[in-house]
């Protein structure tokens, strides 16, 4: 077993030039604004929440790194992306549906957790 390579760990992407981008991606802030980073269980009711009106969603939790020579910040975000599908006519009603849904869902958690530490 010694003489086994070592599995790679880094490497780079392909970037997939035949698959589309997603019709709908929304952003949530999610760390900013409850300062600290969603649950399992919320990100579940996330979904739920949205798959009462799309067939499929990708939610990615994320802590983003942005860092420089003078400054260094991390953010907990949350990723939406709904795929284009042949039921949604109108991506821009998409769009702000999944904003509102995100929104409430934040206020939601927010609340939960301030609820229960007062």
């Amino acid at each position: 077993m010694g003489n086994l390579p070592s599995p790679q760990i880094a490497f780079a992407a392909e970037v997939e030039q035949e698959r589309p981008g997603p019709g709908v991606a929304v952003h949530v802030n999610f760390g900013v604004f409850t300062g600290r980073e969603a649950t399992l269980a919320e990100i579940d009711r996330l979904a739920a929440s949205l798959l009462d009106r799309v067939p499929h969603v990708t939610i990615v939790s994320e802590v983003r790194h942005e860092i420089d020579r003078h400054s260094e910040a991390a953010v907990h975000q949350v990723r939406i992306e709904i795929p284009p599908h042949e039921d949604e006519a109108q991506p821009e009603q998409l769009e702000g549906w999944v904003v509102d849904r995100a929104e409430r869902w934040a206020r939601q958690c927010f609340a939960e957790r301030a609820t229960s530490t007062a």
